[in-house]
This record gives structure tokens, C-alpha cells and sequence, in this order.
């Protein structure tokens, strides 16, 4: 299979999510063409991205003489106008672009962006709200939901498992998590082994469903 990771990649729709999108995705050094009906903040973003247009990308043509269906890549940016979001969605399906990915402001707004043929639906607000939740109601020090039902949790070993080697705890057994890195107080992350002792003030990456993930997280 080709690596496709720096591949060009198309940004269209230049708010706030869209821009720092394409901007972090340049400073990255990816090729980013992007595209906005709007000249002012074309014009703001000039000379940070690669290539930039100011362009109505709901008009088929537009995106044809921009090349847009030559990219493997694309990213709908668009949150607010879902009537835009949806049919430049659904040209980009039509111009044969391979990976498409569409922000959604809505549960509802993602399932149609996924009937008409968005390979990948981005909710950013639900997603940080879920995200703040999960950590203000709790002890964890960041959470990230992999998948349904699957998390990745940062937080400080419970009292029971420190100074014990990880192999002795029978921790997958008995709580269904994993340590997967461990980061000692004033060192970087490092892999966890059978024989990782935890310490005080060391900071863990635990894998699990995310349920048991989070208590494991809550445990003193």
C-alpha cells in the first residue's frame, strides 16, 4: 500500500477549525491548497499556506480548474452553512477524491455527510466537550476516546500498584487495562514492561475500555 501521509492535501472552508487546520498541516511541511468564498480571509492567510484561492467550492467548475480532483486528499471545513458542507461534500465524491474527510456540527448532520460518501466525520465542539467532561468530573490528566467504548487515559499510578513490577500485578486479569508508557517525574514517556516498577509522581498511559480505564483511573 503507498504512504499517502504527505500527500497534498485540500482544506476547504477557512474558519476557525478549517485555518488552524491548514496551517498546522503546512507547518507540518504538507503541500495544502485551501479554500475560501471569502477574499478578507484569503487575503489574511496569504503567504502561510501553500496555496490558497478564493473560490466558491459549491461550484463544480471551480473545483476542476483548481485541480481539486486530482488531490488524494480532502478535508470539508465547513461547519455552519450545512446546505455547503453537504453538496461541496458530495462533489467531492463526485470528482473521485479517494479520502475525504467533513467536520459535522450535529449527530445528524455526520450521517448524511457519511450516506453521500465522507470517508471520515470530524465533530470537533461534541468531541472536546466530551473530552473537558471526562476530565473535570475526575482524577485523569487527559483522555482520548480511540473508539467506541476504547480510551486512552493519562494519569499518576494508583497507591496499590506502585513499587510492584507490572508483570506481578495481574492488572489486565483483574481490571481489563493496560500501561502502555510511563513517564518517571523529569523524564520522557517509555514503553511499560513486565518489569516497569511504578514510583510516586510517575505519570502512566493506561489503554482499556473506557469505562474500566477511567476507574482504574480513580483509584487511590
Amino acid at each position: 500500500m503507498a504512504d499517502t501521509r504527505h500527500d497534498p492535501v485540500v482544506v476547504i472552508g477557512l474558519g476557525r477549525f478549517g485555518s488552524a487546520l491548514a496551517l498546522e498541516l503546512a507547518a507540518r511541511g504538507t503541500e495544502v491548497l485551501a479554500i475560501d468564498r471569502r477574499p478578507k480571509i484569503v487575503q489574511g492567510l496569504a503567504g502561510r499556506i501553500t496555496q490558497i484561492a478564493a473560490a466558491d467550492a459549491t461550484d463544480l467548475e471551480a473545483l476542476r480548474e483548481l485541480g481539486v480532483g486530482e488531490f488524494y486528499r480532502a478535508v470539508v471545513a465547513i461547519g455552519g452553512d450545512l446546505e455547503s458542507s453537504i453538496l461541496v461534500t458530495s462533489l467531492l465524491v463526485e470528482l473521485g477524491v479517494d479520502d475525504i474527510w467533513a467536520k459535522a456540527v450535529t449527530h445528524q448532520h455526520k450521517r448524511i455527510l457519511e450516506r453521500i460518501g465522507a470517508h471520515h466525520i470530524v465533530l470537533p465542539e461534541h468531541d472536546m466537550g466530551e473530552r473537558v467532561a471526562h476530565l473535570v468530573s475526575g482524577r485523569m490528566l487527559d483522555y482520548i476516546e480511540l473508539d467506541d467504548g476504547y480510551a486512552l487515559v493519562k494519569t499518576h499510578p494508583p497507591r496499590e500498584f506502585v513499587g510492584v513490577p507490572l508483570g506481578e500485578t495481574k492488572l489486565r486479569s483483574k481490571h481489563g487495562v493496560t500501561v502502555v508508557a510511563v513517564k518517571p517525574k523529569g523524564e520522557p514517556f517509555t514503553y511499560a514492561t513486565a518489569d516497569t516498577v511504578l514510583q510516586y509522581g510517575d505519570v502512566v498511559l493506561v489503554a482499556g475500555p473506557a469505562g474500566k480505564a477511567e476507574r482504574f483511573a480513580e483509584r487511590l
